[in-house]
């Protein structure tokens, strides 16, 4: 979150906020949040894995983190529908 949030001009964002869809992130700073990815979590971004949809989200960084260190996903909360 602290990259995300100095990258974006220091915008406080939310973790299930979409920063592609709202155009927070470009291609540059997609390239820059994979490797601060790799660099912070110990895990290595395949070409496969290069998919916005794994990055869209703090949430959904977490859960690819997750995947990749092969970790259980949380089970969804009341609030997760």
């Amino acid at each position: 979150m602290e990259f995300l949030s100095a990258a974006t001009g220091g915008r406080e964002l939310a973790v299930d906020q979409d920063y592609v869809a709202e155009g927070l992130i470009d291609s540059l700073l997609a390239l820059e949040l994979v490797t601060q990815v790799e660099q912070l979590f110990d895990v290595e971004v395949d070409v496969a894995d290069l998919d916005l949809d794994n990055f869209r989200t703090a949430g959904r960084i977490a859960a690819f983190v997750r995947r990749k260190r092969g970790e259980p996903q949380p089970k969804p909360g009341p609030a997760d529908g």
